[in-house]
């Protein structure tokens, strides 16, 4: 099984210092940590997560690292407003490996086009589903073009695909 690094996929949403990023359903952070690097201390870096024990063992390591640009948000990402972020705040949102835990994606997609401004990218990786073992099995699986449709039906517009890594999809979505 290989697997991505973060660094190598995050590269997809072209992140320039000074920039705002949610990532949506941070977990451990290894997104988070990678985009806190590339938008620099200019920028700022929204960590969200609904499970309150890796929002706090999140921050630790942030704290540890020194990654003075990140803020972790205990959210529910599900609901309006549940990302507690203002209207049109960010420029670039990060949704790994999220979608298939995700009960009311709708509600999901419509909060994250409240959160992006005009022309903001959201960079979504999760499980092609294709039973190699690992990830989420049967109905739980949002496929490539579902995960497509779902942000266009949400005032999105299709940007590309890209490889990131073994038994996942990724794509990148523009907010219009």
């Amino acid at each position: 099984m290989q697997f991505k690094e973060p660094a190598d996929n995050i590269k997809e949403l072209y992140l320039k210092e000074g920039e705002i990023v949610v990532d949506l359903g941070a977990g451990s952070g290894w997104y988070t940590r990678e985009a806190s690097r590339r938008v620099g201390s200019s920028g700022k870096v929204y960590a969200l997560d609904v499970q309150k024990e890796l929002v706090e063992t999140l921050k630790n390591r942030i704290r540890d690292e020194g990654l003075g640009n990140v803020e972790c948000v205990w959210a529910n990402i599900e609901l309006r407003g549940g990302t507690k972020l203002a209207d049109k705040l960010v420029d670039a949102s990060i949704v790994a490996n999220v979608l298939f835990q995700i009960e009311d994606k709708v509600g999901f997609a419509r909060e994250i086009a409240r959160i992006m401004k005009p022309g903001g990218r959201v960079m979504i990786v999760d499980w092609t589903g294709d039973g190699a073992g690992a990830g989420p099995k049967g109905d739980h699986v949002v496929n490539e073009s579902s995960a497509r449709r779902l942000f266009e039906e949400t005032g999105f517009s299709y940007d590309k695909s890209f490889d990131p890594g073994t038994h996942h999809y990724g794509i990148i979505m523009k907010r219009i």
